[in-house]
């Protein structure tokens, strides 16, 4: 048997793949990216946040996707077609004129279908990698794709507020680069071979289990189980929150008294807040267990959508900027909670279209991101966005605490 410690591909493989999420994480940077745009062709802020819901959406259908093409066509024929269609999706919109509908289709449609198709294949053959080693490999992979708003997304507003360079140019440059990196990354992108003998994982004694025997359930039956539908519902409004602060964040700050420049950081800071979140919530697992874990991320999401609310009532920056931290911690522990779920109440053989299926909470959760917005551009003002959004991260509590076994 060969072993992976030796083999350079484990080793090259981890790097690779968080660089090509950093580049791919440049989707949730929408609160800069969308600055020039408005100003441009004086697009609103609903039709800007009809954007946003549009692109989750075809990121929550391009996993479900990717999933299903990595089994027909291979992981690196996969990734090198949906780094060709995020660079062609950023190019394109770099041509956009006063029709937003066209924004739709080459943002929305095809860079966010684009990565969301990347996102699903990369993860899944990277982590294929570290069996031994899955929290530190999901904590880097997603540690660069959160990191993608901080990094990327201040390089882009210098671009955006350079003469020379311009939004135009600076969209183009950001899918060129982008798609040319996920594109080098399909090449290497080669799940495990069979033979290949891995590391055995630390079993750790004081680990809290499941108090049912798991089951591998197939997507069909998955869907005929209540609990499925609660957590999925659970989900959704948790997610919704983070989904919501990520499309008016720049703006939420400066709303509040923050400088401009501030703002943007804070996109940034939130993003990593969002990777750190996901590493924190893989911890938890590990230590309280699953239930615990998902009763501890809900309380985390009434505490974001909480701190934000008096930050605006108060006029407070000190409070946004501690809103948006824990938002991004709430955030990150989405994925995590949504992931360790479907693993432990379905099982593992079906697990990879099972959790894309899970994963279309986002695509509904957008949608209550655009409602926040409408709610904003109506009242005037955040108040009433963050007190549905407090509701909604407070049903989710109760649901989530219905769920007992599958």
């Amino acid at each position: 048997m060969i072993k992976t410690d030796n083999i350079s591909t484990r080793k090259l493989l981890l790097p690779i793949g968080t660089v090509s999420m950093l580049f791919a994480g440049i989707i949730y940077a929408w609160s800069i990216l969308k600055a020039p745009l408005a100003n441009e062709f004086g697009w609103d802020a609903k039709s800007l946040a009809l954007n946003f819901t549009f692109t989750m959406s075809f990121f929550c259908i391009g996993g479900f996707l990717g999933s299903i093409l990595t089994k027909k066509i291979g992981t690196q024929l996969t990734v090198i077609l949906s780094g060709g269609l995020t660079g062609i999706g950023f190019i394109l919109t770099s041509f956009s004129s006063g029709n937003i509908i066209l924004l739709y289709i080459t943002y929305a449609l095809m860079a966010g279908l684009g990565i969301g198709i990347s996102y699903n294949a990369i993860i899944s053959t990277v982590s294929a990698w570290f069996p031994d080693k899955k929290g530190l490999c999901s904590g880097c992979l997603l540690m660069g794709f959160g990191a993608s708003s901080l990094l990327l997304g201040k390089i882009i507003e210098k671009m955006f507020n350079t003469e020379s360079i311009g939004w135009r140019t600076t969209f183009m440059v950001t899918g060129i680069v982008a798609g040319i990196i996920l594109i080098i990354t399909g090449f290497f992108m080669k799940r495990p071979d069979t033979s290949i003998q891995f590391p055995v994982p630390e079993i750790k004694r004081k680990k809290i289990k499941e108090n049912f025997d798991i089951k591998d359930l197939s997507p069909t039956e998955m869907l005929k189980k209540f609990s499925f539908w609660r957590a999925f519902i659970c989900l959704i409004c948790l997610t919704a929150v983070g989904n919501s602060v990520i499309s008016f964040a720049r703006d939420l700050a400066i709303s509040v008294g923050s400088e401009a420049e501030l703002a943007t950081t804070l996109v940034g800071i939130l993003a990593i807040c969002n990777g750190l979140g996901r590493i924190l919530t893989g911890f938890l697992f590990d230590n309280v267990g699953r239930k615990n874990t998902m009763v501890i991320a809900n309380i985390i999401t009434i505490a974001a959508a909480g701190v934000i609310l008096i930050s605006i009532v108060t006029n407070s920056v000190i409070l946004c900027i501690a809103g948006l931290c824990i938002t991004g911690i709430s955030y990150g522990a989405c994925p995590t909670v949504s992931a360790a779920f479907t693993a432990a109440f379905y099982g593992t053989k079906y697990y990879q279209t099972n959790f894309s299926i899970m994963n279309f909470n986002l695509l509904f959760a957008s949608f209550i991101a655009t409602v926040c917005s409408n709610l904003m551009l109506s009242s005037g003002g955040y108040t009433t966005p963050f007190i549905l959004l407090l509701a909604l991260s407070t049903v989710a509590l109760v649901l989530n605490l219905s769920i007992k076994k599958p």
